[in-house]
């Protein structure tokens, strides 16, 4: 009952035409044009990057702040669901109590 059906590849009816010859032709290479000559390299006596203790100090005060503030975020967040949990928590128990009292008066 549930087994998948394979479809089948259908066989070709009536009369189909042959498949077609491909001939091999010959490849002719394009003429080659001259690239312009590129201007040399020169290269240069400084480096790339100079790293001062400047550079450095301000690259460890930014990675420290982006630390703090990342930190400061997450923290809040997860303050913020624990103070939700508690609050609902109490309500929970709140309405369950009132509940239960009026059980009781009847």
């Amino acid at each position: 009952m549930l087994r998948p059906k394979i479809p089948t590849m259908p066989t070709p009816v009536g009369v189909t035409a042959p498949p077609a010859v491909v001939q091999p032709t010959a490849v002719e290479p394009a003429p080659q044009t001259m690239a312009p000559a590129a201007a040399p390299v020169v290269p240069t006596a400084r480096p790339t990057i100079q790293i001062t203790p400047g550079s450095v100090l301000a690259v460890v005060g930014a990675g420290t702040a982006v630390v703090l503030v990342v930190g400061t975020v997450l923290v809040s967040m997860l303050l913020a669901t624990a103070v939700t949990a508690a609050s609902v928590a109490v309500c929970a128990v709140v309405v369950r109590s009132l509940l239960n009292g009026q059980r009781r008066q009847r």
